[in-house]
C-alpha cells in the first residue's frame, strides 16, 4: 500500500473558481450516467458563488487545486477530486476537516455513484432516505447519507 499523497487544505478564494468549476464539470463529462446540464463556464460561475459564500475548502498539491469540498453548515454540497487524484487520501482529508468543524453532517449521493457511496460508508456515514430523482435537477435517484460524531454526543449526555 502506498502512503497517502500530502495535500494542503485552505479556504478557497475567488481565483479558485476556475479550477473547482473545471473539476466539477469534468466529473459530469467523464461519468456516463451523469447528465451534463451546464457548460463549463456556468459550472465555474456556480463554484464562484459557493466560494463567495465561504463554503469551499480546496486541497492543493504542489500549488495546484486537486479537489474541493463545499459545505453549508451540516450539509456537504460537493466533494470532488480532479481526474487522477482519487485514492490518495485527498477526499478523506477534506472530509476529516469538515467532520472536525461539525458534530453532524449529511449529503445526498446519487444511487449510481457506487464509489462515492462506498467512500462515505467507510467514513462512517449511514444511509437514510432514498429519493426517486424528482427532487434533484439531474432527475437521478439519490440517497441521503448522515454522519454523527458519536464521541461528541457521548460527552454531551
Amino acid at each position: 500500500m502506498t502512503a497517502p499523497v500530502r495535500c494542503r487544505l485552505r479556504p478557497a478564494n475567488a481565483l479558485d473558481a476556475g479550477r473547482t468549476g473545471w473539476i466539477l464539470h469534468r466529473f459530469a463529462l467523464d461519468t456516463p450516467w451523469m447528465p451534463v446540464l451546464y457548460s463549463e463556464a456556468e459550472t465555474i460561475s456556480f463554484c464562484g458563488v459557493m466560494i463567495d459564500r465561504g463554503w469551499v475548502t480546496v486541497a492543493e498539491q504542489e500549488g495546484r487545486v486537486v479537489g474541493f469540498l463545499a459545505r453549508d453548515g451540516a450539509e456537504i454540497c460537493s466533494l470532488y477530486l480532479a481526474p487522477g487524484s482519487c485514492g490518495q487520501g485527498i477526499g478523506k482529508a477534506l472530509l476529516r476537516q469538515a467532520k472536525a468543524a461539525q458534530p453532524e453532517l449529511w449529503l445526498n449521493v446519487f444511487e449510481a455513484n457506487t464509489s462515492a457511496r462506498r467512500f462515505y460508508q467507510r467514513e462512517g456515514f449511514q444511509q437514510g432516505a432514498r429519493g426517486t430523482g424528482q427532487d434533484n435537477e439531474e432527475g437521478l435517484p439519490d440517497i441521503r447519507l448522515d454522519w454523527v460524531d458519536d464521541t461528541k454526543q457521548e460527552t454531551e449526555e
